[in-house]
């Protein structure tokens, strides 16, 4: 039973590319609701809502990626 490295290299940039967008959405979610005042509060909230979203996606995608690496599908 050998690992394919090259899903597990794919899967690992899969999770690194997941890192940064963990941070940033919860930020932007914050951002938006400390400036309720500002016009810009609904656009901001979109976008940390949808960076989230593109993290878990993201996250799903390298654990995937990484569970078919180890085993021999």
């Amino acid at each position: 039973m050998a690992t394919n490295k090259e899903l597990l290299s794919k899967g690992v940039k899969y999770l690194s590319g997941s890192l940064p967008l963990l941070f940033l959405g919860p930020a932007l979610i914050y951002n938006a609701f400390m400036n309720k005042g500002n016009v810009w509060h609904y656009l901001v909230l979109a976008i940390g809502i949808i960076v989230c979203l593109a993290a878990m996606f993201l996250m799903y995608l390298g654990l995937k990626t990484i569970v078919r690496s180890l085993s021999d599908d």
